[in-house]
């Protein structure tokens, strides 16, 4: 392990039950300046549809608002959800954000509809096996490649930093195939991240954007002064991820429940579990060796930090103790 792995955030601007999405929207800029202040490296804003908790669906709008209230920390999506749309529509929305925003735009993709099939069908989500192909014709477009029969306006000459995510190995195979980096999902579905990453890295080909395998893993942290209000605060992401799992998930972000967790039948417990394998809730002090034991297992790059927290001071708080956590775990790396 190296030191310093740089931190991320991951941002599903969560609107609170009670709230408004204006709310929301504002909390996301606050978000992406705070992190920005605390030497976060990226500012990821997730799709998703047709959930009340979640207003990040118009996701290149919004990254348009938070590149307003930053200057300098690199911003993206984490991800598009590529079948969604057509490659020429992306080109231009992201190729409209990196002229907006020179230099500081990511375009990290996913095959998902980030949403359910209701959903899907109304979005006209379109074939996920066209998913490598799409990647291609994006890729071409922002190079400006004549074999596409026209020039992408605004589009062609733009410069994202491009990713591939997945959860699975699919999406390694084909970040490895393309020479991209990868992210893995492992803050929500963490079953498949050493074999994933093991693919990814094994057969990685070297390309004009990257040299070598590049990496970055999801990882919920929920940090507070105290382990007891690191417990409470994460019990809204806990809900959330119980609705999911019980059909009931596109309700808005709850308040925090004191005892949830250990007031869920058993069945609910192991699955919330397994789903927060990866995660981290305590103090500074407990972060710093939940990070460590993440980058000892995976080798990451960097590491994107997932952390949907209710009351916005207290999440805001969360990323602060979190970037001091990885400190911490630098320090200790050189001292070694």
């Amino acid at each position: 392990m190296t030191a310093p792995v740089p931190l991320s955030v991951l941002d599903l601007v969560p609107v609170n039950d009670g709230g408004s999405l204006s709310q929301a929207l504002a909390n996301a800029a606050s978000l992406a300046a705070h992190a920005e202040s605390a030497g976060y490296h990226r500012y990821w804003v997730a799709e998703h549809h047709g959930m009340q908790g979640v207003g990040g669906a118009a996701t290149s709008v919004v990254l348009a608002h938070v590149g307003g209230a930053t200057k300098t920390i690199r911003i993206g999506s984490g991800g598009i959800m590529l079948p969604n749309h057509a490659p020429l529509q992306i080109a231009e929305q992201f190729g409209t954000l990196d002229a907006l925003f020179p230099g500081r735009i990511d375009l990290a993709l996913g095959r998902a509809p980030g949403s359910d099939g209701r959903v899907a069908m109304a979005l006209r989500h379109g074939n996920p096996e066209e998913f490598p192909r799409q990647v291609v014709d994006l890729q071409n477009y922002f190079a400006g490649d004549p074999r596409m029969g026209f020039t992408a306006v605004p589009g062609a000459g733009a410069a994202p930093g491009m990713w591939i995510l997945g959860s699975s190995t699919y999406g390694a195979q084909l970040a490895a195939a393309l020479g991209l980096p990868y992210g893995f999902a492992s803050h929500f579905a963490p079953a498949a991240l050493d074999e994933a990453l093991a693919v990814y890295r094994h057969q990685f080909q070297p390309s004009a954007v990257l040299d070598k395998p590049h990496v970055t893993v999801g990882f919920n942290i929920f940090a507070a002064d105290t382990a007891a209000e690191a417990r409470f605060i994460a019990t809204s992401m806990q809900q959330k991820f119980v609705a999911l799992r019980s059909g009931h998930g596109s309700g808005p972000f709850r308040a925090p429940l004191e005892g949830f967790y250990e007031g869920l039948p058993p069945h609910q417990r192991a699955m919330l579990d397994q789903m927060m394998h990866c995660t981290a809730i305590g103090t500074r002090e407990d972060v710093a060796r939940s990070l460590t034991a993440l980058l000892e297992r995976t080798g990451a790059d960097e590491v994107i930090v997932a952390g949907q927290i209710f009351d916005h001071e207290a999440r805001l708080k969360s990323y602060t103790l979190a970037a001091e956590a990885m400190e911490m775990v630098g320090k200790a790396s050189v001292s070694v």
